[in-house]
């Protein structure tokens, strides 16, 4: 791929150029300003996306009918967050014909491929990130771009197909406004900075701060979406960090009620909310066999397995769980050289109102607001209806137009951001 670097991020075909001051649609952020925390999710060219941004605030509910794209959303969110924790692009898209646009056509050379983005904030201010990847004939990373402050810091750009780098230019502002080197096609470059910046100029410290910035807010991010069919048997106790489908939900009970009894209490009082029955106690037993299981202690002496409760009743559980800790207990990779003060846990969870009856529904949009409040946590979940939040938060109201294939609108109602997605 040829050209100046400024135009190799909209060269692959199927590929959407959007302006440096894309349209956003406000919404309420709550983000704590020492923290670095992702404000803004741009879908420039993906899947079912074209040209669309989604403000993210510190509680984000994505809503709209099946086939709206929530789920490709999120997709693409935790697709940036690992790529941002230094994975390889073909683990983060093991399918990448599926990210492609579906009407982008190939061009002269048969490379198609998509754009996504996101914005951070922080205390360098708002820092944005533009990634385009080269789907066919070769999956790689073919265009990036840091900026901050109408600023440039890393531009990257594909100069010649046949080696697998890309050429990148950072700033400078020394006796050299820019430094030029390659960098692999197959990472973030944005991750590698540290590794290549020296910092001796002020441009340099620039960049890096704002490389910190971006990488810190896309590190601490959990992908949940608990997976009841999984979660009813007992498990090997091992190293006590929740998965992603929460599966060791049973042996993360037994840690965290002997960790910190004021959240294990506060868990107890949510589960005592959303569970039938009487609830006294959430434990965890370990067998004969050495696995663990966990059970609801009714208080009269009768112990209800998890294995016996609803698929809603399961994943309101393990949501609650995930709410009322914290990156200890969860299986994310923060970052270790920055404070746990400075960061924000970010939770995206698929179908957030899946399975759930309206009353856990309203306990779990309740809980999750009350959290976010307190800035050390954020939330982007997906449900099916606006209806998933009107008993906590009101009626939410509002629509426009964005791009030819979606339409998107914003409300912060009670702490809650609402973003409407049409097919």
């Amino acid at each position: 791929m040829s050209g100046s670097s400024a135009s190799s991020l909209s060269s692959v075909s199927g590929l959407v150029s959007v302006p440096a001051q894309g349209r956003r649609v406000s919404g309420a952020d709550g983000g704590c300003p020492g923290r670095p925390h992702v404000t803004e999710l741009r879908l420039s060219a993906f899947a079912g996306h074209r040209r669309v941004v989604l403000p993210l605030g510190a509680f984000t509910l994505l809503a709209g009918p099946s086939g709206c794209g929530k789920t490709t959303a999120l997709r693409a969110y935790e697709a940036l967050a690992r790529l941002g924790a230094g994975a390889e692009v073909g683990e983060v898209f093991p399918d990448p014909a599926a990210c492609v646009p579906e009407r982008a056509r190939p061009d002269a050379q048969r490379r198609r491929g998509f754009r996504i983005g996101c914005t951070a904030d922080g205390p360098e201010g708002p820092v944005r990130l533009d990634v385009a990847v080269q789907a066919e004939p070769e999956l790689r990373i073919v265009g990036e771009r840091l900026s901050a402050g109408g600023v440039v810091l890393l531009e990257t750009a594909l100069r010649d197909p046949s080696r697998r780098c890309v050429q990148a230019a950072w700033h400078t502002a020394g006796q050299s406004p820019v430094t030029r080197a390659p960098l692999p096609d197959d990472r973030l470059g944005t991750t590698l900075l540290p590794l290549r910046v020296a910092g001796r100029t002020e441009g340099q410290r620039r960049v890096l701060a704002a490389a910190e910035q971006m990488v810190v807010a896309l590190r601490s991010v959990f992908a949940c979406d608990p997976r009841p069919d999984r979660m009813r048997a007992p498990v090997p106790v091992g190293s006590g960090r929740l998965l992603g489908g929460c599966d060791n939900l049973a042996e993360v009970l037994w840690r965290t009620r002997a960790e910190c009894t004021r959240r294990h209490a506060r868990l107890v009082g949510a589960v005592r909310a959303g569970c039938a029955g009487a609830v006294a106690d959430v434990v965890a037993e370990v067998l004969e066999d050495g696995t663990v299981r966990g059970v609801l202690d009714r208080g009269d002496g009768v112990r209800t397995e998890l294995g016996r409760l609803g698929d809603g009743e399961l994943r309101y559980l393990a949501l609650s769980l995930v709410l009322l800790t914290g990156p200890g207990v969860l299986e994310v990779d923060p970052v270790g050289e920055v404070p746990a003060a400075m960061q924000t846990l970010s939770v995206v969870v698929d179908g957030f109102d899946r399975g759930l009856d309206p009353v856990q529904r309203g306990e779990l949009v309740g809980l999750a607001a009350r959290m976010c409040e307190r800035g050390h946590i954020r939330v982007v979940g997906a449900v099916s209806e606006v209806g998933a939040v009107s008993d906590v938060a009101g009626v939410v109201e509002g629509a426009g137009p964005v791009g030819a294939a979606a339409a998107l609108g914003s409300a912060g109602v009670g702490g809650v951001t609402v973003v409407h997605l049409e097919p």
